[in-house]
C-alpha cells in the first residue's frame, strides 16, 4: 500500500496578515519545512495552493495543483488534492501549512491506524481535526457529492465513510504533546512555535 501526502496552503491567513506558506522559519518557509518533514515519512507529496498563490520553491517531485474553486474549504482542497496523486496511490495524509512542529512518527501512526476503514481522523474532546487525517482515494466520490451539494463540513464526510476516531492517547507513544496539531494562526503563535523550535525570528 502505498501512502502519499496532501498540504493545503490556499487559506486566507486573516488573522496572521501574511500569507503563511512563505513565512519564513529558520532557513526555509513554513511550506518547505512542512513538505520537508512530510516527505520523510510519506511520497509522493501533493501541494494544494489557491488559484494564482505564488508559492516557494519545492523539490521537482512534488506535485502542485489549484482549487479549483474558490472559498469551498478543506474538502475542495482534498478533492484536488486526491485527483492530482498518481493512481498508485491508495491512501494519503492530509495537513495544511501551517504546521511547522509536525512530527513524522505522527503521520505514520494515524496511516497504522487507518487498517480498513476509509478515514482516520484526530478527534480531541468530540471535535475531529480534518487537516490531521488519512483518506483513501475511495473517498473521493463522495468528497464530491458533498461539494455539489454545498455541504462543506468535513463531518458530513467522516458521518458518511468508515471513519476511525483516533484519541490522543493513541498518540502518545509518538506524539505525546500533539506538535502536529498546533496549527498557527496569529503572529504570537508563529513566534511560539519559532521559540520552540530553537529559532529565531
Amino acid at each position: 500500500m502505498t501512502a502519499g501526502g496532501i498540504v493545503l496552503c490556499g487559506g486566507k491567513s486573516t488573522r496572521m496578515g501574511l500569507p503563511k506558506a512563505t513565512l519564513p522559519f529558520g532557513p526555509e518557509t513554513m511550506l518547505q519545512r512542512v513538505v520537508r518533514l512530510l516527505r520523510t515519512v510519506v511520497s509522493p507529496i501533493v501541494v494544494v495552493a489557491a488559484r494564482d498563490q505564488s508559492l516557494p520553491e519545492l523539490p521537482n517531485e512534488v506535485i502542485v495543483t489549484c482549487d479549483e474553486r474558490e472559498a469551498k474549504g478543506p474538502l475542495e482542497g482534498l478533492r484536488a488534492g486526491l485527483t492530482a496523486l498518481p493512481a498508485s496511490v491508495e491512501f494519503a495524509y492530509v495537513t495544511s501549512c501551517d504546521v511547522p512542529l509536525l512530527v513524522p512518527a505522527f503521520v505514520e501512526r494515524m496511516v497504522e491506524l487507518l487498517g480498513d476503514h476509509d478515514i482516520a481522523v484526530m478527534e480531541i474532546d468530540g471535535f475531529p481535526h480534518p487537516l490531521s487525517a488519512v483518506y483513501r482515494r475511495n473517498t473521493l466520490p463522495e468528497v464530491e457529492s458533498l461539494l455539489s451539494k454545498d455541504r462543506l463540513r468535513p463531518v458530513f464526510l467522516f458521518d458518511a465513510m468508515r471513519t476511525r476516531r483516533v484519541r490522543p492517547e493513541e498518540m502518545v507513544s509518538v506524539d505525546p504533546d500533539l506538535r502536529t496539531l498546533r496549527n498557527l494562526n496569529t503572529r504570537e503563535d508563529y513566534w511560539a512555535a519559532l521559540s520552540e523550535a530553537g529559532l529565531s525570528p
